[in-house]
């Protein structure tokens, strides 16, 4: 356990505490909260190529389902069939089911790792610890964000900001699904249960965002808000892009 902790704090919270008490120190006015900012979109960009590649194999998928649920219903007394066939299917249209789970395996260590950052890494005694050598201590850290919020402490306002933008985002996402999917699967009944579920997700993921957010204090709020953002803004690329 010890090791993984260590190869955790070597990868990920050590360089990201390093860069964003550089980033504080190099922007002028020492502002926190654009310090996070651009921490934010920093890592944003570099897990642009495998969020791109996640979406456009969900609609490849959506895409495929006539073809998947003929297979599914057609061979469904025959289990190794069928996957023997749905693998053969995969694999000539070029699409591989399970790489839309790839963002979110690279994005929850880091966004473990940026809470342990927020909670725990600013602290004094953290922070000569933890930075590099060639990384000056900042000394007491101003966490005003443009003069007006103090991150570190709870703010309404940025909490129900981020559950808005993540409603908004659950919605598109939904939305959008539909919209590419054939026209088969528009006609198709959802059951019940599939209704309540999405329901639920639709509005308890935002609820608990702005609990979350609302417990946790603004500079996680800032994070998260600009993290929304930035995947609503690539959602709508990759549909101009990829339609």
């Amino acid at each position: 356990m010890n090791i993984l902790v260590l190869i955790f704090n070597t990868i990920l919270y050590q360089p990201l505490l390093n860069g964003l008490i550089l980033l504080y120190e190099y922007i002028p006015g020492h502002d926190f909260g654009i310090a996070v900012i651009i921490l934010t979109l920093i890592i944003r960009f570099l897990l642009c190529p495998s969020s791109i590649r996640g979406v456009r194999s969900q609609r490849a998928l959506t895409n495929l389902q006539p073809k998947i649920k003929e297979i599914q219903e057609k061979y469904k007394d025959n289990k190794e069939e069928q996957m023997k066939l749905l693998m053969e299917l995969y694999k000539k249209e070029k699409v591989n089911p399970f790489s839309g789970c790839l963002p979110l395996l690279l994005q929850l260590p880091i966004l473990i790792a940026m809470y342990q950052v927020f909670l725990r890494g600013l602290q004094p005694e953290s922070l000569s610890q933890s930075l590099y050598s060639f990384v000056s201590h900042p000394g007491i850290i101003n966490f005003s964000f443009l003069g007006i919020i103090n991150l570190t402490e709870s703010n309404m306002f940025l909490a129900l900001l981020a559950g808005v933008l993540q409603f908004y985002q659950l919605k598109i996402s939904t939305l959008r699904a539909i919209t590419h999917g054939s026209k088969e699967i528009v006609k198709e009944k959802t059951t019940d249960f599939s209704k309540t579920m999405q329901s639920q997700m639709l509005y308890l993921f935002p609820a608990l965002t702005v609990y979350i957010i609302w417990q946790f204090g603004s500079i996680i709020g800032l994070y998260w808000t600009v993290s929304i953002l930035f995947s609503i803004g690539e959602q709508y690329i990759v549909k101009k892009k990829y339609a």
